[in-house]
């Protein structure tokens, strides 16, 4: 069973680990053409050769998500290798939690960059794309914290509640061209997002946290893949979804 995503071609940013790998590794298995972006090209790499080797289609454009030019490059690799772009996964991010009095200002304007910037740098890079086929879909990486602030998230829960106002207002905006939107908001997903906490007090009790409840990053890939199988009159704008054990 395909499920809607057999031969669409899906691009995802922040591709070479964590929640982004999970989702590539599983839509290819579902038949999908995928185009793989982040900025450590080894892995990027190495990814698509797993994904070939098991039968899949796989490219990867290294691609900082924060450098307009390189989302619309990964982009563009899509329309040329393939001749369309059908879903855009905007899962690039960064979580390097600290509290207020820390001053950590270089990493306040190291989220604004990433996760803000770059989920408009998405929106900018497919657009066009999107409107001139008439169909779409584009799905972004938020978080419980876009919707709750827990101690030292405050900068991290600010990028997030923006993402969610973003995300809205673009699903209102795009209905004349058929695009779909969906926010996808995990709770703790055992990732490789805590080894951006400098903070080490803060990271010690993330980490023993995550370690205790975290779920694995394949949830993250079976809740795209769920919204992404939706009949094309079907549009799943937001799901939430946390470890049975989460009370947070």
């Amino acid at each position: 069973m395909t499920d809607n995503i057999s031969g669409k071609v899906i691009v995802i940013t922040g591709a070479s680990s964590g929640m982004g790998e999970a989702a590539a590794r599983h839509l290819a298995g579902k038949g999908a053409k995928l185009v793989l972006g982040a900025r450590r090209a080894e892995r990027l790499d190495a990814l698509v050769a797993e994904i070939a080797a098991s039968g899949g289609e796989a490219r990867s454009v290294p691609t900082d998500v924060t450098r307009l030019e390189d989302v619309k490059s990964l982009v563009d690799a899509a329309v040329d290798g393939f001749g369309k772009v059908d879903v855009l996964i905007n899962n690039a991010g960064i979580m390097p939690l600290s509290p207020f009095e820390s001053l950590k200002v270089d990493e306040w304007s190291n989220m604004i960059d990433v996760n803000i910037k770059g989920v408009l740098h998405g929106i900018a890079a497919v657009l066009p794309h999107m409107k001139s086929q008439k169909s779409g879909h584009v799905i972004t990486t938020a978080s419980v914290a876009a919707h709750l602030i827990f101690p030292a998230s405050g900068v991290y829960s600010g990028t997030k509640f923006a993402v969610r106002a973003i995300c809205e207002g673009f699903r209102q905006e795009v209905k004349d061209y058929n695009i779909r939107t969906t926010l996808l908001s995990p709770g703790a997903v055992k990732t490789e997002l805590l080894d951006h906490i400098t903070d080490e007090a803060v990271q010690s009790v993330n980490r023993d946290y995550v370690g205790q409840v975290g779920i694995p990053a394949d949830s993250f890939a079976r809740m795209a893949a769920f919204a992404i199988s939706q009949p094309e009159d079907v549009d799943v704008n937001e799901i939430i979804f946390r470890p049975t054990a989460q009370q947070l």
